[in-house]
């Protein structure tokens, strides 16, 4: 850790003057260096900013009165979020500052997501709002490690309540560069999806062949947030390849499930170039939130309670073939190397033969729509195995030999 490591402290000083006073304060007192950005845009601060509004629409190409002039809080935040983001992301590349730490209500928040998706992996990225964790924000715009704190009482001035969460706040970014792992070890990363492996079992093969090919394999779990983080992570160049082999989120988000991970999951390898390995385990149900009531659409479904929070419904055949429309369409505007493989015995442990959500007829019409739409120049390769085999994860390896041995992966 460096001494005295240097946070951006981010808000609104014309509004929250106090409040970035006061963190700046706590962030020294936990040994750091707070810096203030005021990213307001009418009022003048009751102190001097260390970056001024005026330096925040410098970046953004333009100037104070032409954001006013822009007649709307929404057009002129949307701009201040383009100066602040540019000259958040300069900052950290000259090593001027160590992480940021933003404070706020919805418009603000809206902003410090901006910025915090233009620090990289690991520079530590905090947000202390009054709508953090709420359904408003959408899964598309969570950068992959951002930490958001529920701001209660902080909507306007200082008070026990709201100093409460402000200080641990700012112990928690001075203690997240701390923390930071600085491990000189480097190794090419994969990413890869799945369930829990009482549904989804590949990776227990898997992840010692990957290891041992000197790669390091990064698992995210598709609940939702899992998902959207590899989405971001791929988009930014962070894998040499991506084993998307559990694609419940597009069908969920296909259904309106609130399990999502955006209308652009499955697509940030593909529109990155980045060399893809896709298989669609999962999709043989809808995730539901088990304390709410149940769609009318799945009323009259098979339902399996996972826990309280997700209950699983039964896919019937037009919904299978719907979901594999959506994967292959997405499969198909890949930019890089994309193989699909295709489990013909079971695409989940519950699909298995015997299993709760078996559907022998819903099965062989996802695979005959895959099997339709993905043409070259992706690779179908259809297996007479369950996802769950041995031999899913004989046929993913030996995909990902090829692409090394071609130096489509370049070799670690």
């Amino acid at each position: 850790m460096a001494e005295n490591p240097k946070i951006l402290i981010i808000g609104t000083a014309d509004t929250k003057g106090d409040e970035l006073l006061y963190l700046k304060s706590r962030v020294e007192k936990a040994g750091g260096e707070g810096l203030v950005m005021d990213v307001g845009v009418l009022g003048d601060p009751p102190f001097t900013p260390d970056y001024t509004k005026h330096d925040v629409a410098e970046a953004a190409g333009t100037t104070n009165a032409d954001i006013i002039a822009l007649g709307g809080e929404h057009k002129a935040m949307v701009s201040q979020a383009k100066g602040a983001r540019a000259l958040t992301a300069k900052m950290h590349e000259q090593g001027a500052i160590d992480a940021m730490l933003a404070i706020g209500g919805s418009m603000a928040t809206d902003l410090a997501l901006d910025v915090a998706d233009a620090l990289p992996l690991g520079a530590p990225k905090i947000i202390v709002s009054t709508i953090a964790s709420s359904a408003m924000i959408p899964p598309e715009r969570l950068p992959a490690d951002v930490l958001m704190l529920l701001w209660p009482g902080g909507l306007y001035g200082l008070n026990s309540v709201s100093r409460s969460v402000l200080s641990q706040g700012a112990g928690a970014v001075v203690g997240a560069v701390a923390g930071r792992d600085q491990s000189s070890e480097v190794r090419p990363l994969i990413g890869m999806t799945s369930l829990g492996s009482s549904t989804l079992k590949y990776m227990v093969h898997l992840k010692p062949e990957i290891e041992a090919r000197g790669f390091e394999l990064a698992v995210f779990h598709t609940t939702g947030l899992g998902g959207r983080a590899m989405e971001s992570l791929a988009r930014k160049g962070a894998f040499a390849a991506v084993m998307d082999f559990s694609l419940v989120e597009v069908s969920d988000h296909l259904f309106e499930s609130p399990i999502s991970a955006g209308a652009d999951r499955l697509e940030g390898a593909g529109s990155a170039g980045v060399p893809q390995i896709v298989a669609p385990g999962g999709v043989t149900l809808v995730d539901l939130a088990t304390w709410k009531d149940v769609p009318e659409q799945f009323a009259d479904r098979e339902f399996h309670i996972h826990n309280r929070f997700i209950a699983c419904a039964k896919f019937n055949v037009e919904e299978r073939v719907a979901a594999a429309k959506v994967i292959a369409k997405k499969v198909m505007m890949a930019k890089g190397p994309t193989a699909f493989i295709m489990p013909l015995r079971g695409i989940d442990e519950w699909d298995k033969e015997g299993g709760p959500f078996r559907s022998e007829d819903g099965l062989a019409a996802f695979a005959a729509t895959i099997r339709d739409r993905v043409k070259a120049p992706a690779t179908l390769i259809e297996i007479d195995a369950h996802i769950n085999d041995k031999a899913f994860a004989e046929t993913a390896l030996a995909i990902l030999d090829g692409w090394i041995e071609d130096g489509t992966i370049p070799r670690p």
